[in-house]
């Protein structure tokens, strides 16, 4: 059974049951295109359970990352103090003050799901995060029961970032964030929500050129697609863009991705130069026109220099692109070498040299006819709601375990 965000009678707790679910709240403080796929997806996926969602907008970060729990409670105070057999929260939530605002949620088991960490963020970048922001992570991840990461290289990159982050307080310093967490940590990917196929659709797109038209002779289809800021390299897209022209190549590409108040200058750069190459500029309107324009591409390629798992190049190898993806973040862990080019984070220039010539590479395969998207199908949730299921299970019975061990 799946419910709204607001009302509900109160009930008391149950023990899990595969037939019937439990009661879960489900916390997203910063609730981005990213984040809602997640939640919309589980919820879809896994409807035995009966949810509660709360969301506060996708802006203000800095303020969101610590007010939410005072937003909250402000608004919602009797959905939060109800009882829940099951607390879900992404790491955008100021976990460990929640817990205290709302003592009923402190004995609530609960699954911490960080879809990007602190300490990730690139170091040039305008939107790298104070300190603040890093022990929010931290403190979240303590008061959890089990801390779930979208990929290893999240995993791997949260636990340095926090290792070295407390290495730096003046005095007494805790057990490394390992220790702390040992036995609460599981890598458990964002699962892909089923993807349509519109031949149609795809074809009105970009007339005369459907799903099985592939000539070398035609426009070269590309898509990029990610959140318009600094962080997914907007300048790196520019610079493969200008090589691209330079070495002749025919393309068309369709920039899409959720844009905010502030829109990097290479953006507009892009449209100013590239006009004549741009077969969509700006966020798809609905979903139906965004998978089209996944059909539509032959090739889908990240400039992004900060990546956690990257959702929207997975949904377009679903759909049959062919990635061209830098080795480095999360992409190594998720797609074969052969779809991979040489990252170079000192040069911009070099690397849109290795891009460039993996696009070459892959639309000569395309050409031939034996050019093949990997296969991402363990990723759709038919595949790992099981896995979702076995965790919900596993710290449900960890807690009361724990309970048990303590009361007696």
């Amino acid at each position: 059974m799946l419910t709204g965000v607001l009302g509900g009678e109160s009930w008391p707790q149950r023990q899990w049951d595969r037939e019937t679910g439990v009661r879960i709240l489900l916390l997203s403080a910063y609730h981005a295109a990213s984040h809602r796929y997640w939640c919309e997806g589980m919820m879809e996926a896994l409807p035995e359970h009966d949810w509660r969602l709360l969301t506060l907008p996708a802006r203000y970060f800095s303020w969101r990352i610590r007010g939410a729990p005072l937003s909250w409670l402000a608004e919602q105070r009797d959905l939060l103090q109800q009882p829940y057999d099951l607390l879900i929260v992404t790491s955008m939530v100021d976990l460990a003050t929640l817990k205290g605002l709302v003592p009923s949620l402190a004995r609530t088991p609960t699954l911490l799901y960080v879809h990007e960490n602190q300490f990730a963020y690139p170091k040039s970048s305008a939107q790298h995060p104070g300190v603040e922001a890093q022990m929010v992570n931290i403190y979240a991840a303590l008061a959890a029961d089990r801390v779930l990461f979208n990929s290893a290289f999240n995993r791997d990159s949260f636990l340095a970032g926090a290792r070295e982050l407390l290495a730096r307080l003046p005095d007494h310093r805790p057990r490394t964030l390992d220790q702390l967490l040992q036995g609460r940590i599981e890598v458990l990917p964002v699962p892909l929500r089923e993807h349509r196929t519109d031949k149609a659709k795809s074809e009105t797109l970009a007339p005369g050129s459907g799903l099985g038209s592939k000539p070398a002779s035609a426009p070269l289809r590309l898509l990029w697609a990610a959140r318009w800021e600094y962080d997914k390299g907007p300048e790196r897209l520019l610079a493969l863009m200008q090589l691209l022209e330079v070495r002749g190549i025919d393309f068309q590409i369709a920039i899409l991705g959720e844009q905010f108040r502030q829109i990097p200058e290479p953006f507009t750069q892009i449209e100013q130069q590239f006009g004549h190459r741009l077969a969509q500029f700006g966020y798809a309107e609905s979903r139906a026109d965004y998978q089209g324009w996944l059909d539509w591409a032959q090739l889908v390629i990240s400039t992004s220099i900060h990546e956690f798992q990257g959702v929207a190049v997975l949904e377009a190898i679903e759909a049959g692109a062919l990635p061209v993806l830098p080795d480095r973040l999360a992409y190594p862990e998720l797609v074969p070498s052969k779809y991979l080019y040489a990252s170079d984070l000192e040069s911009i220039e070099q690397e849109a040299q290795h891009a460039a010539d993996l696009i070459q590479t892959q639309w000569q395969r395309l050409a031939e006819g034996s050019a093949k998207a990997p296969s991402v199908t363990w990723l759709q949730w038919r595949e790992q709601a099981a896995a979702y299921r076995r965790c919900f299970e596993q710290t449900l019975e960890q807690v009361d375990k724990g309970r048990r061990v303590t009361e007696s």
